[in-house]
């Protein structure tokens, strides 16, 4: 059955979903009509509200990029391959190749979100590699276990609030993770998130002749042989020595970080794992120059896009638009059916604003108040937030940015796969939220 309505699903959204950056400027038009419709806001506020907010996601837009290209580094080296490769053989068939590349995405997403985008999506080269599978699933069930981050180690509304002195810390004090992540209704959720996402889109997997393959070759990315050396230049760029002058000093530090200082695990931390293991792990200088020049080619879109969610994100906030959209949702909610509906005004207005750490600033004045009105569970509250922010990227093409540039495909490829997701996901976390 979920083969006979994903088939569907995948023809409409190739046939009418744009492209990542035409989505963008689209939700740019609809927030401005609707702040100015909705909240009476004047065309000169609104103008001034986008422009002024644009270049708000630099730090996030680097990082994010850095995400792609250091992740990319660390895979395309020579020992991570090999496992890779390892790991990979174990599939033998192309289900198999589906429900892999699933689990090993939502074990990696629920440790970090960024470290489960780029494992994800170079597991789904790999697979191809060696077994012929619709590359379109493979590649959107390595994007579907991210569905999964908010409610891991890394979920920024968790974590804010388990931190002494957040914002909302005078209303709700401190809530740790031992009521949101790791709490029964929480776990139950993440639990039948990894048994039934591999098993729907196994169940998904195309007919042969209904099948889009990739060439493996397409995927090789072998380096080109190193000839002789006859410029100090070059013996420079090819030093193993200078690679591990700078690489293992950047680890010692990260021991440093983790051991002696107890340190986490943040967007930086991981940023910087990534790129000095790969300087370690690639061995000379122009091993991980060749790697990056590769890895560069595809970060267009996170540089041309992100600027504009941040211009749309300013519109939401600012104009109250975002406020106004979640006080609607709540007003009709009860103590027991606030998560559900927390969880669904999440869902929409991450269409607009996604950002776990930004879209909690814009939603926690309106759901915590109304939670402490209705004496209802303020940690589920907060875990209801965060997953809606989680839930509806399987619709929002931001967050696929890194996976389809490492891939090699657009939105429209894989969201059709992840439509079916979004709707099976929405269940099981809503009946999570309410009963579990």
């Amino acid at each position: 059955m979920l083969k006979m309505i994903s088939k569907p699903a995948v023809k409409l959204v190739e046939r009418y979903l744009p492209d990542p950056y035409i989505f963008v400027l689209l939700l740019t038009l609809i927030a401005s009509v609707a702040a100015i419709a909705i909240e009476r806001q004047t065309p000169l506020a609104v103008l001034r509200f986008w422009g002024d907010g644009f270049w708000g996601l630099l730090t996030f837009s680097m990082q994010m990029l850095l995400v792609l290209v250091t992740g990319f580094m660390l895979a395309s080296s020579p020992p991570v391959k090999r496992i890779l490769q390892k790991i990979a053989g174990t599939a033998k068939t192309p289900g198999g190749a589906i429900i892999l590349v699933t689990l090993v995405s939502l074990a990696a997403s629920w440790i970090n979100w960024g470290f489960g985008l780029v494992v994800g999506a170079l597991f789904a080269k790999e697979l191809a590699r060696l077994i012929r599978v619709d590359y379109r699933l493979l590649v959107a069930s390595a994007y579907s276990g991210f569905v999964v981050w908010h409610g891991g180690l890394a979920g920024s509304i968790p974590l804010t609030i388990a931190t002494e002195g957040h914002f909302s810390a005078d209303q709700i004090g401190v809530i740790g993770t031992g009521s949101t992540i790791f709490a029964l209704f929480n776990l139950g959720i993440v639990v039948c998130l990894f048994i039934a996402i591999p098993l729907v889109n196994r169940m998904m997997l195309p007919d042969e002749k209904d099948s889009v393959y990739v060439d493996p070759s397409v995927l090789n990315d072998e380096p080109e042989p190193v000839g002789r050396l006859t410029r100090p230049a070059e013996r420079l760029e090819n030093s193993v020595t200078l690679a591990l002058l700078v690489g293992v000093p950047g680890l010692l530090f990260l021991l440093d970080h983790f051991l002696l200082r107890g340190g986490g695990l943040n967007l930086n931390v991981v940023n910087f794992l990534f790129l000095f293991l790969a300087i370690v792990l690639h061995r000379t200088p122009r091993n991980l120059l060749n790697s990056l020049n590769e890895a560069i080619k595809g970060g267009a879109g996170i540089v041309i896009q992100f600027p504009f969610y941040a211009g749309i994100m300013a519109i939401m906030v600012q104009s109250g638009l975002a406020e106004s959209m979640s006080e609607w949702l709540v007003s009709f909610a009860t103590a027991t059916t606030l998560p559900f509906w927390s969880f669904i005004s999440a869902g929409i207005v991450n269409l607009f604003v996604p950002s776990g750490g930004g879209q909690w600033a814009v939603q926690a004045p309106v759901m915590l108040p109304a939670a402490q009105a209705l004496g209802a569970d303020i940690p589920r509250v907060a875990m209801a937030v965060a997953w809606g922010d989680a839930w509806t990227n399987l619709l929002q093409p931001f967050w696929a940015l890194p996976v389809l540039a490492i891939a090699g495909l657009k939105a429209k490829d894989i969201m059709g796969f992840c439509l079916i997701q979004l709707f099976i996901t929405g269940i099981i976390i809503s009946v999570g939220l309410l009963w579990f």
